[in-house]
């Protein structure tokens, strides 16, 4: 298996990007993978820069056993060079970092989060920020099984 760095993007990077992170990451070290697989996140806005999680979203992440605990910062168009995969979390932030591709190489190493989901159907990982604990606890389930998605593609050599 080949080495992998794979970036989880949102707008903030305080809700649904770092939670992808830590949710991913917590599934490579239980597949043995850290050594082949690296995780970052990073928000299409700077609004948060340097800043961890909002607390709901690692309150909630806690419950299930996660620790998301990322300081945001701000999606540059040098990540195109330093990951092989970006993972947008809706169209906005989707169609934000196509803008700043260099190339179309580039281009194709961005996807929608959704695009892994297995039992999910949503369009978008929806923000959760301006709702209640239905919201985080929805982001949630959609990040765990588009990122058991995603790790199975990186196994069978697919992306």
């Amino acid at each position: 298996m080949k080495d992998y760095k794979v970036l989880f993007v949102c707008l903030g990077n305080i809700c649904r990007s770092p939670a992808g992170e830590g949710i991913f990451k917590d599934m490579v070290i239980q597949e043995g993978l850290s050594d082949k697989i690296t995780v970052d996140s990073a928000g299409t806005s700077g609004y948060h820069d340097g800043e961890l999680p909002d607390p709901r979203m690692r309150q909630h992440g806690s419950r299930r056993g996660y620790k998301f605990d990322s300081l945001s910062r701000k999606f540059i168009a040098d990540d195109f060079y330093n990951f092989d995969i970006i993972l947008a979390m809706d169209d906005s932030n989707y169609h934000n970092i196509m803008r700043l591709a260099p190339d179309l190489d580039s281009q194709k190493k961005v996807y929608r989060m959704v695009d892994f989901s297995k039992k999910y159907v949503h369009d978008h990982v929806p923000d959760p920020y301006y709702s209640g604990a239905d919201g985080f606890e929805l982001v949630l389930d959609l990040l765990e099984d588009a990122c058991a998605g995603l790790l199975e593609k990186i196994k069978e050599g697919e992306l």
